[in-house]
């Protein structure tokens, strides 16, 4: 796509079809941040954007072309209809309810697999200042409406570098896993992964170093979109002993389990105590 387009506003859709608080604080995604007045403002596909909720109805202001956005909101899914062959209970029925108007957000593959390598053992705060200071250092600049963003660094930019060049990040042992990774996300085809089964993208996945059971499974949902992942984290974990019977199996939650994950997680995070 250009990258020539005009700076434009896009009325993307209705705020019951897309709230854009759950979808970027539901912990998919770790470049969008709101201002005091929720206006969120990030960077996806090198094309930094603001999003917005006015009278209903959610805008956007980018330079990118809308069939971007309509993709990476993933718009054009029926969401209701992924709901209603939920099978879960009552408790996944509540949180269904209340996290309706997430979306899977569609992001660039490399970037969810980079994100996801520092997101193990972190909390969302440190993990989106981590990857913050990794696009200021190795990005390329962006300017969009007078201020400075950056774009995610491609893989073939950080695969050359070392640990220590890393340290300014402050991510700790996870530096060599990115680095790891970068050097074999070539080999791996993302995009090749990303048109295989999710089992058969996650067991490739699973050979790079600093990857378990977790980050595969956010990847292999997030970032490869195959929406029956289910990542277990400690908050899934927890919310599955207390709600759901022993032998509860996610795959029974059928093709779109990765939507329940995110209802799960957002209702149990929010009232959780952390």
């Amino acid at each position: 796509m250009s990258k020539n387009t005009e700076i434009h506003t896009l009325n993307l859709a209705g705020a019951d079809e897309l709230n854009i608080v759950k979808t970027f604080e539901c912990g998919q995604c770790f470049r969008w941040n709101a201002d005091e007045n929720g206006i969120y403002t990030g960077v996806a596909f090198g094309y930094p954007a603001r999003v917005w909720t006015e009278n209903g109805r959610v805008y956007l202001r980018s330079a990118a072309p809308d069939e971007l956005w309509r993709e990476y909101f993933d718009l054009d899914r029926d969401y209701a209809a992924a709901t209603r062959s939920f099978d879960g209970g009552e408790y996944l029925a509540q949180c269904v309810e209340f996290g309706r108007g997430i979306r899977i957000l569609r992001q660039d593959r490399w970037e969810a697999l980079c994100s996801f390598i520092i997101s193990q053992c972190n909390n969302i705060t440190r993990i989106k200042g981590i990857v913050e200071r990794l696009c200021a250092m190795f990005g390329d600049e962006l300017e969009f409406e007078g201020e400075r963003f950056y774009s995610f660094p491609p893989s073939a930019r950080l695969a050359g570098l070392q640990a220590a060049d890393l340290a300014p990040l402050r991510c700790g042992y996870r530096a060599p896993y990115i680095i790891d990774a970068a050097v074999a996300s070539g080999a791996l085809e993302l995009d090749r992964l990303a048109a295989e089964n999710g089992t058969a993208a996650k067991k490739e996945l699973l050979k790079l170093n600093g990857v378990g059971e977790k980050v595969a499974n956010c990847v292999v949902l997030f970032g490869l979109y195959h929406m029956e992942a289910f990542p277990i984290d400690v908050w899934i974990r927890r919310a599955l002993k207390e709600h759901f019977p022993p032998d509860f199996d996610p795959a029974s939650l059928g093709d779109c389990a990765g939507l329940a994950q995110q209802y799960i997680f957002y209702y149990a995070r929010s009232h959780g105590n952390e």
